[in-house]
């Protein structure tokens, strides 16, 4: 039986990804702040470590272990990374690192991998206070691909939404629509990519079972542009939206991108993946959440 460790799956699309794992036989272990009860029950082994400190990594998921697959969602630093490559060697057969389209800057075209290569990326040890989000995930990236000894891929997931997103990110704009309070959103015009948590875990799972190493883009088939995304609103709420230009920072709208902020998913798509629609999932989930609130 295949021994695998997820860091940090008590939550959305890492929660998921357990149901997936156990779904299939593996023996899992789920190491958090122990702060986020779970209903796995007696199926999951739990460890409790602060993702952080290199001591409570050590004493809570390395010592006389060895991992088939370790999934990291919650590595956020380049020192965490570090701390994860010197933990883990010889210990992990294959690392997944859940990373992110904040590693790539807004721009009118869809990035590819290379865009942003963790390769050569040069390295500025520092902990998760240290850096903006997508500085520490670049870093993070830029540590595992030139000091692990083990194989390491970083999935790249854009904005994930679902019903279980704990941040509330499209709820904002359902509320906001609504209640027909004012929000800023500086670019209308500008194209976005989503991935759902279904197929955010579908996916952490599949790439379990590929030999690719290094960053790979993930992201729902297609892009939405922002105003289309208010129309989809407007149609489930009956209300029009309202906007303004100078929003106080609790109505700034989490979308809110000075450009479009896109992925070619090109590299998952030749090793076999197929992404669902996104017009396939995101109104009916709108429809569905704007139906609860």
């Amino acid at each position: 039986m295949k021994n695998i460790l997820v860091l940090g799956g008590t939550r959305f699309f890492g929660k998921r990804l357990v149901e997936l794992l156990l779904d299939e036989g593996f023996k899992v272990t789920i190491a958090t702040r122990g702060k986020t009860k779970d209903d796995f029950g007696d199926r999951v082994e739990r460890i409790q470590l602060d993702r952080e400190n290199k001591t409570s990594l050590m004493k809570a998921v390395a010592e006389g272990r060895e991992w088939d697959t370790v999934f990291d969602n919650i590595c956020f630093s380049p020192q965490a990374a570090l701390d994860a490559c010197e933990v883990f060697q010889g210990k992990v057969r294959r690392y997944i690192l859940t990373s992110t389209l904040s590693v790539y800057e807004p721009a009118p075209r869809k990035h590819k991998e290379n865009d942003v290569n963790p390769y050569i990326y040069p390295v500025t040890l520092g902990v998760k206070d240290d850096f903006p989000y997508g500085e520490g995930k670049r870093l993070a990236e830029a540590v595992f691909f030139q000091h692990a000894d083990f194989p390491v891929a970083a999935v790249r997931f854009p904005i994930v939404l679902g019903e279980d997103d704990y941040t509330g990110r499209l709820e904002f704009h359902i509320d906001h629509v609504k209640q027909e309070r004012p929000m800023g959103i500086p670019n209308l015009k500008a194209e976005m990519c989503f991935i759902s948590s279904g197929e955010a875990a579908s996916f952490l799972d599949w790439l379990r079972k590929q030999r690719v190493e290094g960053p790979i883009n993930a992201c729902s088939q297609g892009e939405v542009k922002l105003s289309e995304l208010l129309r989809w609103i407007e149609k489930e709420t009956g209300k029009k939206a309202v906007l303004t230009n100078q929003p106080q920072d609790e109505d700034k709208s989490p979308f809110g991108v000075p450009d479009s902020w896109l992925m070619d998913t090109g590299k998952a798509e030749r090793l076999g993946f197929e992404f669902l629609p996104l017009r396939a999932w995101l109104p009916a989930l709108i429809g569905k959440l704007s139906a609860e609130r």
